[in-house]
């Protein structure tokens, strides 16, 4: 018997996911809101000690990874490796983003050697990936979204019946900030669009032109990853997405002309990455697969289902649906982490972990930049600066 936690750091909550794999018992379905661990990063370990105590001895964790680190114990990481996974200036160290409590807890984690965490790759580390498809990547799906592709994978073995190298689908998460879509062929993860590298999302703009990327850069001296953040389906709408419920952004959209060209945007959005990822892919897939915050929203998942029906009905394509999960409260990645963690340990999901070659994967997020050596130093020097934390 196998016991094994996933940890998932979404945008607005922190969740926490583990079972063991004779009984298939679930051993912690917990969230903790965004906010109160950004405060207190220590609670997670709290959680997981308190949880040993009660249970035993926990196989293996699933720590939360950001952009990624090549798979290792927690306690064999290098600091530069952690910054690099949740790399941010130093001016956003001191305005205290939530990605620094991430950074926080990873360093906490590193330091936990009674607990066996293991910190995990993001999808431009995969080799299943070719070379020139990550070219001027950073971002092509976190190690969160990783998470989710192998509940994905898992899923659709079990509900077709397949082998997991006969897998085929795009999967496209949901959030709440970004929208991300990954494609996978013959169990192979063959491509990625990360939050920041494809179209908008619900918060995030996706990717940004040079040229706005340009009049930024020389009218900021120092601007935010907070602008990340921003400049998507919400902004377009004009509204507040931390004071409007996703659920009243549906509803509105049937009655404001300014609500309703922003969630057209949103779901064109989708409807664009899941094409642009077909491009890379042999055939069509067996199935496009959703997940993600917004997909607990019934008006949502109805209106970009029929929308992707009625956009790929001249592919052979057997199903669009949503992601099965055992999770009662966290979301699908915590799920996938847990397996993840069920796989590094020997488990009954370890093919899926070969399958996926997770245990090969390589480099770092900054190998794929074709530009002047001296500019891609410098990117390098400045998130892996021992003094920035």
């Amino acid at each position: 018997m196998v016991k094994a936690i996933g940890i998932d750091p979404g945008t607005k909550s922190i969740d926490m996911f583990g079972f063991d794999d004779k009984t298939e018992k679930i051993l912690i379905d917990k969230i903790i809101p965004r906010d109160e661990f950004t405060k207190n990063p220590q609670i997670i370990l709290d959680i997981l000690r308190n949880l040993t105590n009660s249970i035993g001895k926990i196989d293996v964790i699933v720590g939360p990874s950001g952009y990624g680190i090549t798979p290792k114990r927690a306690t064999e990481t290098e600091d530069s490796e952690i910054l690099m996974a949740t790399f941010v200036s130093e001016s956003d160290v001191k305005r205290r983003l939530k990605i620094i409590g991430l950074r926080e807890l990873m360093f906490f984690m590193k330091k936990a050697s009674d607990l066996n965490i293991w910190f995990t790759p993001s999808v431009i580390h995969l080799p299943t990936i070719p070379r020139f498809r990550k070219a001027g990547k950073i971002d092509m799906g976190t190690a969160d979204k990783l998470f989710s592709v192998i509940l994905a994978m898992k899923d659709q073995a079990e509900t077709l019946n397949l082998d997991y190298s006969q897998t085929s689908f795009i999967l496209v998460e949901i959030g709440f900030a970004y929208t991300s879509a990954m494609a996978v062929e013959k169990g192979n993860l063959v491509d990625g669009i990360g939050g920041t590298s494809g179209n908008l999302g619900y918060l995030g703009m996706g990717t940004i032109d040079g040229e706005l990327a340009y009049a930024i850069s020389n009218s900021f001296g120092n601007y935010s990853k907070m602008l990340l953040f921003s400049g998507g389906a919400a902004s377009l709408a004009e509204l507040d997405p931390f004071s409007m419920d996703i659920e009243d952004f549906i509803n509105k959209s049937k009655k404001n002309k300014k609500i309703k060209s922003a969630y057209e945007a949103f779901q064109e959005a989708i409807v664009k990455d899941v094409f642009s990822l077909m491009i890379s892919m042999e055939e069509p897939p067996k199935e496009i697969l959703l997940s993600g915050r917004f997909l607990g929203v019934n008006a949502f998942k109805k209106d970009i289902i029929s929308k992707l029906i009625k956009n790929t009905k001249s592919f052979n394509i057997s199903g669009i649906r949503t992601v099965h999960r055992q999770t009662a409260k966290g979301k699908e990645g915590a799920q996938g982490a847990a397996i993840l963690a069920n796989g590094i340990a020997g488990g009954k999901y370890k093919h899926i972990v070969s399958r996926l070659k997770i245990l090969e994967a390589e480099g770092t997020i900054f190998d794929h930049i074709y530009l002047d050596k001296t500019i891609v130093e410098k990117i390098k020097e400045t998130f892996t600066n021992s003094n920035q934390f």
